[in-house]
């Protein structure tokens, strides 16, 4: 019995910082190839085979790189907040390493979002920014994912920087549902939800599948390059972790 429960604890899992390493390994080169294709299976119905709209012609095209940025942009915050739930609450070994990945990955899915935002908005609205509701709330999380990468660099011990950057990162959760339900509880120039209603989507089924496989290729992406940067913080870690060592040996 004791042998067998000896044997059960050795068994490598997930949550061993070497063995994720290893798995991230094998995922990521299979990651970034589904998402080539994703991406290019995506644009080559977004730019040529999707129609363009009655009222806003080929502009409407942007929609295929705004919309699943700004999905990105919440789902990564999102991912952000299980994270800090884990750092604060179970205390896993590679929460924080993946909320950490997560945030520049964030800050540029929003700044995407934003800026063809902008783009589409200026032939629709006569502007290139005007203070919405829903623009103000996507600026604010844009510079809420550049002040959580300001504060992991300002806390040199890992452990509390974990701890701060987590609490952080789940009161700053308060930002999403206002981003989401923003068209709906003020008077915006932003449009109203038309894919995700309780109703079903509002939008035609040729327009409706390039965008929704737009949003699988940024989804892919952002699994490929959380892999890759989780990946290198552990890295940086354990490099930490040897010199801090070997600083006390020497000592």
């Amino acid at each position: 019995m004791a042998s067998m429960s000896h044997s059960t604890a050795q068994k490598p899992s997930i949550v061993n910082p070497a063995r994720f390493a290893a798995l991230a390994d094998r995922a990521v080169p299979w990651l970034a190839g589904a998402s080539v294709l994703a991406f290019a299976v995506g644009l080559y119905y977004a730019l040529w085979a999707s129609p363009e709209d009655y009222q806003q012609g080929s502009t409407v095209r942007i929609m295929y790189v705004h919309v699943p940025a700004a999905w990105m942009a919440l789902f990564t915050y999102m991912v952000m907040s299980s994270a800090a739930i884990g750092t604060l609450v179970f205390k896993h070994p590679l929460a924080d390493v993946a909320a950490k990945a997560a945030a520049p990955l964030g800050a540029v899915f929003t700044l995407v979002a934003l800026a063809t935002g902008s783009i589409w908005g200026k032939p629709m609205w006569g502007a290139w920014w005007v203070w919405d509701a829903r623009l103000t709330s996507m600026l604010i999380l844009f510079f809420m994912y550049l002040g959580l990468i300001a504060l992991w660099r300002a806390v040199d011990e890992p452990a509390r920087a974990a701890r701060v950057t987590a609490i952080a990162i789940l009161v700053g959760v308060i930002n999403i549902p206002i981003i989401k339900f923003s068209v709906d509880w003020w008077n915006t120039l932003h449009q109203g939800a038309s894919v995700m209603r309780m109703d079903g989507p509002t939008i035609h089924s040729s327009m409706l599948v390039p965008l929704f496989i737009m949003a699988g290729a940024y989804m892919l992406f952002f699994a490929t390059m959380h892999l890759v940067v989780m990946r290198s913080e552990l890295m940086r870690r354990r490099a930490r972790g040897l010199r801090l060592r070997l600083a006390r040996g020497t000592a």
